[in-house]
């Protein structure tokens, strides 16, 4: 019998978060057919060493607050997106000074899984974070799918409806931190906050829009008058208020997808960042500006003709990650995106399986941590076509003293996971 550590592995990472509740876009034709594997983020920069300091820094607490073994939690971090996520916020936490609390806000959290991995992170280190007050907000408009994360997070024991809150659900995790649900961001108290959107941005609906030789024109739905009973794309005939509103004078592009609710939320979460600090991570499928036509339909985790019998399929559209950093309006610094291949690169990766080949016992684990390897870093599979997104206050990245003081050598501590900081 394989041990259940061993199993896990980066064959987890190969099958997907199962707590996910869409198939969104896969780029690649041959990642089409697949479910989607989950990916999160890790530690520090790469020394030149090989090791990094916050993963030397983990490895020391979960010997001192083990039974968790080295081997067995770097089977489970190198692989499962939420504790390696779990690790990116605890290393930002940790480079800004270990403020005494901060709140953990996931919007869409499907079935709960990422923040489930999360809070067992927290838990193994919580010799570290013994003395800082946390709290977990989920932002969820689904009841059922509120329901299944209250069974995954707290064993169902749950409070509805609270009174003197703006939460319509709370209840305590199995480790004893307070839980909240919530149907707006706007509803989650302010305060210092590390803000999660894995696999979120890509599901909210779009708009799109074709340049012709009379101007921009919206794309719209209409009745096929060929075959009444099934529909088509259409322009329109002249401009629309959206045509007006999204479409940027300087877009070079001739087809632009735009996603107006994402860049309402990323306004939101640059506000809370700018104003209490903290960060975000997007974690999706995405370009920076420079595709086109990305709307695509899965039915069964199989392409799907998004205008064939609506309602039966999943809906996605790559996010726009140059757009996301526009709607910031400079209000916060931004990371990436970055390719997840870089990403996991990074952190360490290669040094981390390295551990996992040595400490595995048999050929099928072997191959096993390979396959999944190659499914998180190969450009033909998920290494090129999932990206991460970081929005971190502006001191995060730039000293406050630097006009005054050029010459200061103190250098800030990396962010984990981005390599060189380039600024756009």
């Amino acid at each position: 019998m394989v041990p259940l550590p061993a199993r896990r592995a980066l064959l987890a990472a190969a099958v997907g978060a199962a707590g996910r509740r869409r198939v969104p876009s896969h780029p690649p034709a041959a990642a089409a057919a697949a479910r989607r594997p989950s990916s999160g983020a890790g530690s520090e920069a790469e020394e030149p060493g090989g090791a990094t300091a916050m993963l030397r820094h983990l490895l020391l607490k979960l010997r001192a607050t083990g039974p968790v073994t080295v081997a067995e939690y770097m089977r489970e971090a190198l692989t499962n997106p939420g504790q390696l996520i779990g690790i990116w916020y605890i290393s930002e936490w940790i480079a800004t000074g270990k403020p005494e609390a901060f709140q953990l806000v996931e919007l869409g959290p499907g079935r709960g899984t990422l923040t489930d991995d999360i809070l067992r992170v927290f838990n193994q280190l919580a010799s570290l974070l013994s003395k800082c007050d946390i709290s977990i907000h989920l932002v969820e408009v689904s009841p059922k799918l509120s329901e299944i994360q209250a069974l995954m997070l707290t064993g169902g024991k749950v409070q509805s409806n609270p009174e003197d809150q703006s939460a319509y659900m709370k209840g305590v995790s199995k480790t004893g931190i307070p839980i909240f649900w919530y149907r707006d961001i706007q509803d989650v108290p302010p305060g210092y906050s590390f803000y999660l959107a894995h696999e979120f941005f890509d599901a909210l609906p779009i708009h799109k829009f074709q340049r012709t030789e009379k101007g921009w024109r919206e794309v719209l739905v209409d009745i096929d008058p060929e075959v009444p009973d099934q529909l088509r794309f259409v322009l329109s005939p002249s401009s629309t208020p959206a045509t007006e509103h999204f479409i940027q004078p300087e877009e070079m592009r001739d087809h632009v997808e735009v996603c107006p609710e994402a860049g309402v939320i990323i306004q939101r979460l640059a506000g809370r960042i700018e104003k209490d600090g903290g960060a975000a991570l997007v974690a999706d499928y995405g370009h920076d500006g420079t595709k086109t036509d990305t709307f695509r339909g899965f039915r069964n985790h199989k392409l799907h003709d998004v205008l064939r019998a609506p309602g039966t399929a999943d809906l996605t559209a790559d996010v726009d990650f140059s757009y996301l950093r526009k709607m910031t309006q400079g209000r916060t610094a931004t990371l990436g995106p970055i390719k997840q291949r870089e990403f996991l690169k990074n952190m360490g990766i290669d040094l981390r399986l390295q551990v996992l080949l040595q400490n595995s016992c048999d050929e099928a684990t072997h191959e096993q941590l390979l396959h999944s390897y190659d499914m998180l870093m190969n450009p033909k599979k998920m290494g090129d076509c999932f990206n991460f997104f970081a929005l971190l206050p502006h001191h995060r990245l730039v000293h406050p003293d630097k006009k005054h003081k050029p010459e200061s050598k103190s250098p800030l501590p990396p962010v984990a996971g981005f390599g060189e900081l380039l600024l756009k």
